[in-house]
C-alpha cells in the first residue's frame, strides 16, 4: 500500500494546492495520505519549517523518502505512481 504523508501548516495555502494535486491522482491509483502540521511538534518545526509542503512516500512499509517540496512534482509522482503498481 501507497502512503503519503504531507508536512504542511494550518494558513498555508501551498499545502492546500500539494494536498488537492495528490488528491486528484487518487482516482487512479489507491494510496493514504496523512496529513501533518508541522507547527504542532517542535522536531518536525526545526526540520521542515521553510520547506513546507513536504511530501513524503512509502510504499509497503518500507521507510519514507521525500518526493517534493513547495509544489507536487507530477512527473515524480507518476512515475513513483507506475513504478509501485507494476511491483
Amino acid at each position: 500500500m501507497i502512503h503519503f504523508t504531507l508536512y504542511s501548516r494550518s494558513y498555508c495555502h501551498l499545502c492546500d494546492d500539494m494536498l488537492q494535486a495528490l488528491q486528484a491522482f487518487s482516482s487512479e491509483y489507491l494510496f493514504t495520505v496523512d496529513v501533518v502540521d508541522v507547527d504542532n511538534d517542535d522536531g518536525l518545526l526545526a526540520q521542515y519549517d521553510e520547506l513546507v509542503p513536504v511530501l513524503l512516500v512509502s510504499n509497503n512499509g518500507a521507510r519514507p523518502v521525500q518526493l517534493c517540496h513547495y509544489f507536487l512534482d507530477g512527473e515524480k509522482l507518476k512515475l513513483f505512481l507506475h513504478d509501485a503498481a507494476a511491483s
